[in-house]
């Protein structure tokens, strides 16, 4: 390796990696770096190995390279270079450099090629590439930031979901253990009193003991949407347990079908297709217009996939937009942190919604290797 240092003239500095094995060439680029106004610090390689050395232990702002060297070619210093994830400017300089040759290295990355003996434009090319070098590096920026701010949110949604999940599991216990021992020791009282009081008493008793059973099943339906007891029996269960208490209540005609009797998933899995459902039903009953829905869950090869399909109106486009619509948004997010996904068809004459979710690692990377249709 050779070093060149700049002679003290005045211009804009600039440290500059040329990668040429002619000392004499590299010599007349850099007094026409000085002629068109730069202060070069430079330093010359010739070889792979003191590129990368060169790289890695100073800072460059950009890269001038021959397009062909005995032992190294300019497209492969581009390749040392961006493998590296630096977006320092490449400049392809060559004593002959054919139209198919300059295409293909601007097209692996090279900011621009000139010829030597014509470098009028030498001066123009580096301060260009190095302004589009900070535009990128910008933008790389930019990507990383929001990339994290995006990390960071995906967690504390996560982290607020499991809190919401466990906060509603101890509301339920102490509902059911002090509401209901409450309930329970009222009923006592009350029939006590219709059985030993007077007619009139016996008369306003029984209204309590009316009231009071009105009060328990208001009780349980909170209890069932706080953390449904059917889940401990089972997904299956809890699901078939959901479609009949939404046909009860709605009239719809909710029909649930399973490719097995019992599905094994953990309890975050499991809360979370139970809350898809939930939601999915809900805005079928609400929204929809349909007189009949049809669950389809299906567990095959680690994968369990949950599809919801009504003979309703549909969703527009549009819904999904509204600023409103944080049910769908909560759902796809709460989807997202266990590593799966939600797909909601737009625009077609009935609804349809498809919830996938990839039980281990290696089902997973099976699906992303599918292609896509």
């Amino acid at each position: 390796m050779e070093r060149t240092t700049a002679d003290g003239s005045d211009g804009d500095p600039v440290r500059v990696l040329v990668v040429e094995s002619s000392e004499l060439d590299c010599a007349v680029l850099l007094q026409e770096m000085r002629r068109q106004r730069l202060q070069p610090e430079a330093l010359r390689v010739e070889s792979a190995a003191a590129l990368c050395a060169a790289l890695d232990t100073k800072h460059w702002d950009a890269v001038i390279s021959e397009l062909q060297l005995p032992g190294l070619s300019g497209t492969e210093a581009l390749h040392i270079v961006r493998s590296r994830g630096l977006e320092l400017p490449f400049i392809i300089v060559s004593g002959a450099i054919g139209e198919d040759l300059a295409v293909s290295a601007m097209q692996a990355g090279a900011d621009d090629f000139l010829i030597k003996g014509r470098l009028a434009r030498l001066g123009l090319a580096l301060r260009q590439g190095m302004s589009a070098a900070n535009v990128r590096k910008e933008r790389t920026s930019a990507r990383q930031a929001l990339a994290e701010s995006e990390r960071r949110l995906r967690e504390l949604t996560d982290h607020l979901q499991q809190a919401v999940e466990a906060e509603r599991a101890a509301i339920a216990r102490e509902v059911h253990d002090d509401i209901g021992g409450m309930l329970t020791a009222l009923r006592f009282d009350l029939s006590w009193i219709e059985r030993h009081g007077q007619e009139a008493v016996k008369a306003r008793a029984q209204q309590g003991l009316d009231t009071l059973d009105q009060a328990v099943a208001a009780v349980q339906r909170i209890l069932r949407d706080l953390r449904p007891p059917a889940l401990d029996a089972g997904l299956v269960a809890a699901l078939d347990y959901l479609v009949r208490q939404i046909a009860s209540r709605t009239g719809l005609d909710v029909q649930l079908s399973c490719n097995q009797d019992r599905v094994d998933v953990s309890e975050q899995v499991a809360i979370t297709v139970y809350r898809v459902a939930q939601e999915s039903l809900t805005n079928v009953a609400k929204h929809a217009q349909a007189s009949h829905v049809r669950l389809d869950l299906v567990m095959r090869n680690d994968l369990l996939s949950l599809e919801i399909t009504d003979d309703g109106i549909g969703i527009r486009p549009t819904d999904l937009g509204k600023d409103s619509s944080f049910g769908l948004r909560g759902l796809n997010e709460r989807v997202r942190q266990i590593g799966g996904w939600l797909e909601v068809a737009t625009g077609q004459p009935h609804g349809s919604l498809m919830l996938t979710i990839p039980l281990t690692d290696a089902a997973a990377r099976l699906l992303e290797s599918e292609p896509q249709s």
